[in-house]
């Protein structure tokens, strides 16, 4: 398979539908995900494992789960807050589970209702659930309010790196960093990720930034600076914390993917094929707004792929909200 310079993972049908009232029907969501798996997306977060009275919006993540491991080298994620539905998970057969860890104590219990340690705890019973069950399943923690609390405010970058230092002993693949309430700023970014890489290595993992204060692009650039290839992203910049007031709105794919293939950055997805991707999200979700500067202005005069493809036709006809 080949390798591409940058991996967008696509987190809309997770954190995306979970910020919203409105439920997206089950037939719906697996269009969507078939149309981003089209256009060239790689890695989704397709839902997650969490009892429906919670979030009603993914009580249909199992189904979705065997709907997306069916999709030719498409790896498939889910969220998993607890032991429970850590093993929901594997039992569907998603290829890895992504595990919050709030490095703020206020975050972390009005969040999952666990101390920050207490949840090393869970990671590390995860983590040996894992090892037993599917040893072939990876586990990644992301680590959420990386970079600021709206309920405790300053978040040391000690504790951060402490965290995840503790989360790496405890046997996790992968940990990556997440401004769950759009707090960042590229300097801290940078900051943050060159020790996060000093630290734990090669287990450092991918940038979740929020769009809330417009510095999201700003802060995936910086990330990528210290070596960062993976970031996250939702498609319209659906998205957002319920546990973080204020704290809407995730990078843009469509904007992330722009960005860096003008960069002449190879993410290996298709613009053209994403818009119809876009287009079947506003079709299940006529009357939320979706955002996108790409998708309002269209591609630049002369704008070829990193790998050297001319784009067919891209204008902003085709945006929606």
């Amino acid at each position: 398979m080949k390798s591409f310079n940058v991996n967008i993972s696509e987190v809309g049908p997770r954190d995306g539908l979970q910020s919203i009232h409105t439920i997206m029907p089950t037939p719906y969501k697996l269009l969507w995900i078939s149309r981003l798996h089209e256009a060239g997306v790689r890695e989704i977060e397709v839902g997650s494992f969490v009892p429906a009275s919670l979030l009603p919006q993914l009580a249909d993540t199992a189904e979705v789960v065997r709907h997306a491991i069916s999709l030719n080298g498409l790896t498939v994620m889910a969220l998993v807050p607890n032991l429970k539905g850590a093993q929901a998970a594997i039992e569907a057969g998603v290829h890895r589970i992504t595990i919050p860890v709030s490095a703020s104590e206020a975050h972390s219990l009005a969040n999952l209702r666990r101390t920050r340690q207490a949840m090393v705890a869970q990671v590390r019973e995860m983590v040996a659930l894992r090892n037993t069950l599917a040893p072939h399943v990876g586990v990644e923690v992301g680590v959420s309010t990386a970079f600021g609390c709206t309920l405790q405010g300053l978040v040391p970058e000690d504790d951060v790196v402490r965290l995840a230092a503790d989360l790496a002993e405890a046997g996790v693949d992968e940990i990556g960093l997440s401004d769950t309430t759009g707090m960042a700023n590229p300097a801290q970014v940078r900051r943050l990720f060159r020790q996060l890489r000093e630290v734990i290595g090669a287990k450092a993992g991918a940038a979740h930034m929020h769009n809330t204060r417009g510095l999201g692009l700003a802060n995936c650039l910086a990330a990528w600076d210290e070596g960062v290839r993976t970031f996250d992203s939702s498609m319209g910049g659906l998205g957002g914390c319920p546990f973080a007031p204020g704290a809407s709105g995730n990078v843009v794919t469509e904007d992330l993917v722009f960005m860096f293939e003008a960069m002449g950055q190879d993410t290996g997805i298709d613009l053209e094929k994403l818009l119809l991707a876009r287009e079947a999200l506003h079709a299940a979700l006529p009357n939320e707004p979706v955002y996108g500067m790409t998708p309002e202005a269209g591609l630049t005069k002369g704008f070829v792929y990193a790998d050297g493809r001319a784009p067919r036709a891209l204008s902003g006809s085709a945006s929606h909200g």
